[in-house]
């Protein structure tokens, strides 16, 4: 990279700017204060969040570790007259595979089992790279960012789907429907991604950018 095009990207930060994570707005704090409010939302800004790469590597190790047994262990218990049923994520998706039955089937594949893994993969990737001061693929990192930042607001969709199966199929004593264990482990990824994501601070991939110029100064 030229001296040129390095120069050309001075950071926010290195010119003493916080940017409102809440209204967008970019304002410079008093006397370069490390904190500071938005003069339009009064929210709190700060240069960068504290300790971003630590809570986000511990919320994201989390959700891995849970993310065995969400897929292992049974999500749903059917009871009826001929005994108990119980069914794990991929064994809820072969189930609902049908002619007329398959987009069911897709949304909870999708849901589940690919979109939490994707997330969790996608996330990685940005800390590795950031924490490695990586320069490369700068916009498309926080394009993936946002992306996963925009699909965490869908990610409870399963969740909700299995606890109102089993408040509406209550047909006791011929048939009901109750929560298993791995419906924990699973809304147990859902929150801890989440976490991770609100956790981690996008503006730190920005931050090698800042050093390169350091450097050339």
């Amino acid at each position: 990279m030229s001296t040129a095009a390095v120069m050309s990207e001075i950071t926010a930060l290195q010119q003493g700017l916080h940017s409102c994570e809440t209204c967008g707005l970019l304002s410079r704090g008093a006397g370069g204060a490390d904190e500071a409010r938005c003069p339009r939302c009064d929210e709190e800004l700060e240069f960068r969040k504290k300790t971003s790469i630590q809570r986000t590597w511990a919320f994201l190790i989390a959700a891995a570790i849970c993310y065995i047994p969400a897929n292992l262990l049974p999500v749903l218990t059917t009871t009826t007259a001929a005994g108990s049923d119980s069914d794990t994520i991929m064994q809820g998706v072969v189930l609902l595979w049908s002619p007329t039955g398959w987009p069911l089937s897709l949304i909870v594949l999708f849901a589940s089992i690919m979109i939490p893994s994707a997330k969790i993969l996608a996330l990685a990737y940005l800390l590795v790279t950031t924490r490695r001061g990586s320069v490369e693929n700068r916009r498309q990192r926080i394009r993936m960012y946002r992306m996963v930042e925009f699909i965490g607001r869908w990610s409870m969709v399963d969740v909700f789907v299995d606890t109102f199966t089993a408040a509406l199929v209550q047909l006791q004593p011929l048939m009901w429907v109750k929560p298993a264990a791995g419906l924990f482990f699973f809304a147990a990824v859902v929150v801890l991604t989440m976490l991770a994501v609100e956790s981690f601070d996008p503006r730190l991939i920005w931050d090698a950018s800042g050093a390169q110029v350091a450097q050339h100064a």
